[in-house]
């Protein structure tokens, strides 16, 4: 996909990643700075949360695909992920 992206994956018109935290309370912790940066750009990711693993997809619904709001957020998302050492 996008070589500034390298952990997310296109599926149709979706992105989408898989973080691992190192365990549960940080996964949470995550979630809650993504939700923070999502509200931010009222632009928000379906976030499937399995223990300390975290499934993100990021599309643009209104637009009926991806646009580059997604690709701000997945890059957010990322910086956050790291931040937290997932």
């Amino acid at each position: 996909m996008d070589k500034n992206l390298p952990e997310w994956r296109r599926e149709g018109d979706e992105i989408r990643r898989t973080v691992n935290a190192p365990d549960f309370p940080t996964a949470i912790r995550i979630v809650d700075e993504i939700a923070v940066k999502a509200e931010e750009l009222n632009h928000h990711p379906d976030i499937d949360i399995r223990w300390r693993t975290l499934h993100l997809t990021l599309t643009t619904h209104d637009k009926g695909g991806l646009t580059d709001l997604d690709f701000t957020l997945a890059a957010i998302i990322d910086d956050i992920a790291a931040k937290h050492g997932a």
